[in-house]
Formats: C-alpha cells, sequence, structure tokens
C-alpha cells in the first residue's frame, strides 16, 4: 500500500520472519477505538505489534450502545494516523460534521481500520493477567530485561516486549452504594437493574414501556437514558441524584462548545421543569427491597443521606448510570504507581481531578505522565482516567501517540503533547438541530422511524464510559 513518505511505507501483515533474535511484538490489549489508535500509529513506525480483543469483534464494548448517537462529530472521532492508513488503502473519510451513533462508529471506521490489521487483531482473546516471565512483583534484579507475560482466558500465553492496555473500562460499572459500596440487597435484585445506555426505544423497549423506572446518576449516560424514556408514553420516569440541584447535568446548554451536548441538557432541563421527569435530589442509594412477584414485581429504593434522613422511591426498573471505575486486577502482579483517590497514574491525577477539571479543561498529558514503575507497561484511554468521568477521545488519541513515540525511543515526539479540546464556549446548537432533521432515525423498533432525535451521548467505546463524547 501507498503512504504518506512513498510507496509501501507501512507493512500491514504480519512479518515474523523480519523480528530479528530477541525482538518480541508490542501487546495492545483491546480494539476500540484507542486501542486501534495505538495500532495504527504502531504500523506507522513499523514496530511489531499484536492487539488482543476479548469481544467478538472490533470495538465489541462501542456495540453494546450501538444505538446511540455520540455527541462529537466525525472531526473529532478519527485518529490521525488510522486516517492516513485507511485513506492509503482507498477509504473515504464519514461527514466530519456528523454525528455519529454507536454502530456508525465501528461500521464506518473501526471495522475497516481493524481489517487492515490483519491476523494482528485477535478477537475472543480475553486477557486475565499480565506478568514478567519469571518474576513476581517482588523480583527485581534483570526484571526490565525480562519480557512481559501475557495469559489469556483460554490458557494461552503470549510474550510482548511491552504492553498497552486500552481495555477500558466499561465491564466494570460502579454499583448503586452512593458510599462506593453496594446497596444492602443490590446483588439480589441484579435481575431488576440495567446499567448504562439501554436500548430503551429498540431491542429493550418492553422492558420499560408502560414501567415505573428509576434512573440513578447524575453523568452524561443517565441524561441520555433520561431522554429516551421521556418518548415513551404512560412511562413514568424518576431520576435520582446525590446532589442538592441538576446543574451539573445541564451543563452549558446553548453555550456549550459541542451543540449536541449542550443539547443534552437543555432538553432534560425542559422535561424535568414540565414534569415529564420527577427529579429527587439529595438521593443517597442504601438499600434495595423487593416487593411483590411476576408482573406485579416492585423494587423498594431507600436513600439514607449522611445526616441519617431516609426517603424512598419504589419503582418496577432500574438504572444504574452511576459511572465505571478501573479494574487493575489483571496487572495485579506488575509495579504500578496508582493514585489512591481516583485509581488513575500519580502523575495524571491532579491534571485530570472532576472535583477541578471538567473534559474541556483537562491540559495536555502523555507518556511521562501515564509511565509506571513497570517500564514498557502504559494504560491509556478511559481507563487511564481510573474514576474520573474527564475523558475524550481526542485525549486518548493524543495519549496512544505519544506512547508509542517512546516506545519506538521518540522521547522528543513523545513529549511534544498537544491537545485542542472544546469545552463550553460561545457556541450555536444549530449543527445538532440541523442533523435532526438530516438523519433517517432509524431505530432498534422493528418497522418504525421516530420523528423525535436520537439519544446522544458520550464516546465510550471498549475504553468503557466517557463523560464527554
Amino acid at each position: 500500500m501507498s503512504g504518506c513518505c512513498g510507496p509501501t511505507a507501512v507493512e500491514l501483515e504480519p512479518s515474523r520472519q523480519a523480528a530479528q533474535p530477541g525482538e518480541l511484538p508490542i501487546v495492545v490489549i483491546g480494539a476500540g477505538p484507542i486501542g486501534l489508535a495505538a495500532a495504527a500509529h504502531l504500523a506507522e513506525r513499523r514496530l511489531d505489534f499484536v492487539v488482543l480483543e476479548a469481544g467478538e469483534r472490533a470495538g465489541a464494548s462501542v456495540a453494546r450502545w450501538g444505538h446511540v448517537r455520540v455527541f462529537s462529530p466525525w472531526k473529532y472521532n478519527i485518529n490521525s494516523a488510522a486516517r492516513r492508513l485507511l485513506e492509503a488503502d482507498g477509504w473515504s473519510a464519514p461527514d466530519p460534521e456528523w454525528l455519529p451513533t454507536g454502530a456508525e462508529l465501528i461500521d464506518d471506521y473501526l471495522a475497516p481500520l481493524a481489517k487492515l490489521f490483519g491476523d494482528r487483531v485477535r478477537t475472543n482473546a480475553e486477557v486475565i493477567a499480565i506478568s514478567r516471565l519469571g518474576y513476581d512483583q517482588v523480583r527485581t534484579a534483570g526484571r526490565e530485561q525480562a519480557p512481559y507475560l501475557i495469559r489469556l482466558a483460554d490458557g494461552s500465553e503470549l510474550h510482548a516486549r511491552a504492553v498497552i492496555d486500552a481495555s477500558g473500562t466499561y465491564a466494570t460499572p460502579n454499583v448503586l452504594g452512593a458510599s462506593g459500596l453496594p446497596a444492602h440487597g443490590e446483588a439480589d435484585a441484579a435481575d431488576l437493574v440495567d446499567h448504562a445506555l439501554p436500548d430503551v426505544l429498540g431491542a429493550d423497549r418492553d422492558r420499560y414501556a408502560g414501567r415505573h423506572v428509576l434512573v440513578v446518576g447524575a453523568g452524561h449516560s443517565a441524561a441520555t437514558t433520561l431522554l429516551a424514556l421521556a418518548q415513551l408514553d404512560d412511562t413514568p420516569i424518576t431520576w435520582a441524584i446525590r446532589a442538592g440541584n441538576a446543574s451539573r447535568t445541564y451543563g452549558g446548554g446553548e453555550a456549550d462548545a459541542l451543540p449536541a451536548r449542550g443539547a443534552l441538557g437543555t432538553r432534560l432541563h425542559a422535561h424535568v421543569e414540565s414534569g415529564r421527569i420527577r427529579l429527587v435530589t439529595g438521593f443517597f442509594t442504601h438499600a434495595i427491597e423487593r416487593e411483590g412477584d411476576g408482573d406485579g414485581e416492585q423494587v423498594r429504593v431507600i436513600s439514607r443521606d449522611p445526616s441519617g434522613a431516609e426517603q424512598t422511591i419504589t419503582a418496577e426498573r432500574i438504572v444504574a448510570a452511576t459511572g465505571y471505575r478501573p479494574d487493575h486486577a489483571i496487572a495485579g502482579e506488575l509495579r504500578l504507581d496508582l493514585d489512591p483517590i481516583l485509581g488513575s497514574t500519580r502523575a495524571l491525577a491532579p491534571l485530570i481531578d472532576p472535583n477541578a477539571h471538567s473534559c474541556g479543561t483537562v491540559p495536555p498529558h502523555g507518556a511521562d505522565e501515564l509511565a509506571h514503575p513497570e517500564a514498557g507497561y502504559y494504560a491509556i484511554g478511559v481507563k487511564s482516567y481510573g474514576r474520573a468521568p474527564t475523558f475524550l477521545l481526542a485525549t486518548g488519541y493524543e495519549q496512544a501517540r505519544s506512547v508509542v513515540a517512546a516506545l519506538a525511543g521518540d522521547w522528543e515526539a513523545a513529549r511534544d503533547v498537544q491537545l485542542e479540546l472544546p469545552e463550553t464556549g460561545v457556541c450555536s446548537s444549530s449543527l445538532a438541530e440541523a442533523q435532526e432533521q438530516r438523519v433517517g432515525l432509524a431505530t432498534g423498533i422493528s418497522g418504525g422511524l421516530l420523528s423525535t432525535p436520537l439519544p446522544l451521548a458520550g464516546v465510550s467505546a471498549s475504553d468503557g464510559g466517557g463523560c464527554c463524547g
């Protein structure tokens, strides 16, 4: 294939015969947007790599919210290295101002990109542990010269010279309990609780239509689900948040630099003001109790705030849009330097702290801030942010570029981190409104089109839920 620097600039097919003695590939965990961006940069630098994806396809976690339209347009969602490789192969980029659904993100971008890499992308390859070959966490002498050992769920193992973990957080949602612990009875009510972004208007419609639904959470995933539920007739909706008001969820409204993000908060606010959605503030989930059985079964959700005051909501289904947390268990034998609050690297934590930053105010950061004492191991993407919900795809793409440059030994490029993020500012909401008129609004509802817009949410992909697209 042709590249920007002349013909055959990048060899995408496996080339094991070219490997020198002792050379090993770099393993990328996760074939979502961030993992495949890392693969694209590795390909451009002619570094051998393998991408391990736990799901059946590239973007497997994205597929779980494929019905949702993201609020960042295509121009923010395509990695630069991936674009170069794809265009060299004859691919044409989608409309840069279009807001894609998760399904479109896969079909028009991730799937073609994964196809370019051939069998370097291995699906149904779930990583369950990472270590150093012959070394547990305690042993030091010679440690950095030992290859990484990656063990898969099927019992197979492979070795690597470095590991880029872009596995995300989608599989590890937070609990409903307000104190970070599961609410009393939460496990017993698991069949009545769904996690963020169910397909309310499509495949999951029958589970919600005509039933009282409680949505717990104050992020964009909660807002997206609430707006979808509001389109179902005869479906009572209660929205419970810990805060004293919902201003954080409503966001910048018409002043938001991402128009669709602003429209999300504006519409949600209107539904609350009209009474279509009942908002309960100061709600600290403490216990869940089942009542009745069969079609009449309900669940009582009991709040107990820090002062001991209680309030109760009775509903038929719960959507827990309470965010995600990283699971570092697979790296339990590696030497990680994690912030005790967020679960990110200690160096990154103050730059992404949601108590001080929004998505658009996170400063540029790269390999230096993502490094651990375990040389050659990096977690990137939403997993790198730990519990901070301030992640953007553009941030993850720049992380991938910087980390790959560092692994290639190009520290000048690795440290030249540049990031331009959309933040709340003066901006019209005309983009989102114009798109509503253009979209055919095909949904998962068999044989039907809707006259109202698809729900909007932030991009998370296989890297898990992100707050800001």
